[in-house]
C-alpha cells in the first residue's frame, strides 16, 4: 500500500486525506499543532461558514486572481459536493443571505469534528509534529524532514499548510520556504479579507462603533463609479475600519499606499436625498429651538454627532430653526456620503487570507501536482489562490485537497 504525507491538517489537508484514504493509500497528517483545523474553528465569527451554494460560475467569479485555474478541482469537488459531504458526516446546514452556508449549530467546531472523525474513520494517522524541510530525490519528492530532524519517508508529499495570516493557529508561512527550497516560486505575499487603515483622524474616536444596514462604496482616485458596493454591516476600529462590509472591500485594494482609495458610508440607503431631506425637517422641527448639536441623535449614533456636525461645516451651536436649505443639503451629503479615506490595509497576520502564494503557472491544475518535483502537491491557502468572503476560500480549500488526494500517484 502506497503511503502519502500530508503536510498540515487544516481544511485542505483533512480534505485531502479525505480523499487519499478513500481510494486506499495509507496516509499520515504531519500537523504541527495538537488539534487539528484550529483557524476553521474561528472563521466566521466561530460559526464557519463553510462553503457558497452557488455553481460553477459563481464560484469562479469569486476568485480574485485566476479563478480559471480552479476551473477542474470545482468541477471535481463542488460546494454541492461539500455540503453533501457535511450533511453524510452528520452536520445539518442552513443557507444565508449571498448563499452563504452554515452549520444549523452555528458551531465551527462541528464542522472540524466531522472532518477529524471522518479521516480518523478511514484510518488516517495524525503526527503531532513540525516539519523543516521536504525530502527530494532526482527530481521526486520522497517524504519530508522535521523539526528535530528526523525523516519521513512517502511515495506522494501534500503541502497543505496555509497561508500567513493567524499565525497562532500555526499559518506561518513554512510552506512557502519548504517550496522555494525546491525551486518553486512564491509570489509577493499580502493580506487580503482585511481591516484597513484610515487617514482620518475621527476613526480612533468612533473606535467600537458597529453600524448596521449601511451602504458602503469602495472608489479609487477620481473615478466616480466604484469598484466595489455592498449592503450590510461594518464598525470603526481605533486605526481604522472593519467588519463584513470592509473586508469584502478590502479584496479589491491593491497597492493602497501608491494609489487613493476611499470609502462612502451611506447611513441612510434606505431613504432617498429627498426622503432623508424631509426626516431632517421632521427633526429640526421637533428641535427648534435646541442647537445643531444636540439635535442629531435620533438620526445617528451618538458618538458619531460630533464626527457629522464638523463635517457638515454647520456651526455646532447654530439653532437648528436658523439652519438653511443649503446647509441641511450639506448634512445630508454627509450623511449619504461618510467619507474615509484609505491609507494602508491592516497587517497579514490579521487578515482571513494570505493573497499570493505557490505560482499557479508551476502547478498543474487538475491534480494540484507540481511541474517541477514530482509526487509534490499543494493545497489550500499556500497557493496563488484567494477569494471574496461568502464561504469561497473554504472551498478553494476542500475542493484543491480534493484534487490533490485524487491526484496523488496517478
Amino acid at each position: 500500500m502506497s503511503n502519502i504525507l500530508i503536510i498540515g491538517g487544516g481544511a485542505a489537508g483533512l480534505m485531502a486525506a479525505y480523499s487519499a484514504a478513500s481510494r486506499g493509500f495509507d496516509v499520515t497528517i504531519a500537523e504541527r499543532n495538537e488539534k487539528v483545523a484550529r483557524k476553521v474553528m474561528i472563521t466566521g465569527k466561530g460559526r464557519c461558514n463553510v462553503t457558497n451554494a452557488t455553481d460553477l460560475k459563481g464560484l469562479i467569479n469569486a476568485v480574485t486572481g485566476d479563478g480559471r485555474f480552479l476551473y477542474s478541482a470545482f468541477s471535481a469537488f463542488s460546494s454541492e459536493d461539500t455540503m453533501q459531504f457535511f450533511e453524510n458526516a452528520g452536520v445539518p446546514l442552513k443557507i444565508e443571505r449571498g448563499n452563504r452556508v452554515f452549520p444549523v449549530s452555528d458551531k465551527a467546531v462541528d464542522i472540524v469534528d466531522a472532518l477529524y472523525k471522518t479521516v480518523r474513520s478511514l484510518g488516517v494517522k495524525i503526527l503531532n509534529c513540525r516539519i523543516k524541510s521536504l525530502k527530494v530525490s532526482d527530481g521526486v519528492c520522497i517524504g519530508a524532514t522535521t523539526e528535530d530532524g528526523t525523516d519521513i519517508l512517502a511515495d506522494a508529499v501534500i503541502v497543505a499548510t496555509g497561508g500567513l495570516s493567524y499565525p497562532t493557529t500555526g499559518s506561518t508561512g513554512d510552506g512557502y520556504s519548504m517550496a522555494k527550497e525546491v525551486g518553486h516560486t512564491v509570489t509577493e505575499l499580502k493580506p487580503s479579507l482585511v481591516s484597513l487603515i484610515a487617514e482620518n483622524g475621527f476613526c480612533s474616536s468612533l473606535s467600537g462603533l458597529s453600524l448596521k444596514n449601511v451602504s458602503v462604496s469602495l472608489y479609487e482616485g477620481e473615478n466616480k463609479k466604484p469598484i466595489y458596493t455592498d449592503f450590510g454591516e461594518m464598525l470603526f476600529t481605533h486605526s481604522g475600519v472593519s467588519g463584513p462590509l470592509v473586508l469584502s472591500a478590502s479584496a479589491y485594494i491593491e497597492n493602497p499606499r501608491q494609489k487613493n482609495y476611499r470609502l462612502e458610508i451611506d447611513l441612510k440607503p434606505a431613504l432617498s436625498d429627498e426622503k432623508l431631506d424631509e426626516r431632517i425637517r421632521r427633526d429640526f422641527l421637533k428641535f427648534s429651538n435646541k442647537d445643531f448639536i444636540n439635535s442629531l441623535s435620533e438620526l445617528v449614533p451618538k458618538n458619531m454627532v460630533p464626527v457629522i456636525v464638523n463635517l457638515s461645516g454647520i456651526e455646532p451651536s447654530k439653532k437648528v430653526n436658523q439652519i438653511t436649505k443649503e446647509q441641511r443639503e450639506k448634512l445630508i451629503f454627509v450623511l449619504k456620503h461618510f467619507t474615509v479615506n484609505i491609507k494602508d490595509l491592516g497587517p497579514v497576520e490579521e487578515a482571513v487570507v494570505t493573497k499570493g502564494g505557490i505560482a499557479l503557472k508551476e502547478v498543474d491544475p487538475k491534480t494540484m501536482q507540481s511541474k517541477i518535483i514530482k509526487n509534490l502537491h499543494f493545497a489550500g491557502e499556500i497557493l496563488d489562490l484567494d477569494a471574496f468572503t461568502g464561504g469561497f476560500n473554504l472551498q478553494i480549500a476542500f475542493s484543491t485537497g480534493y484534487s490533490a488526494g485524487q491526484g496523488v500517484l496517478k
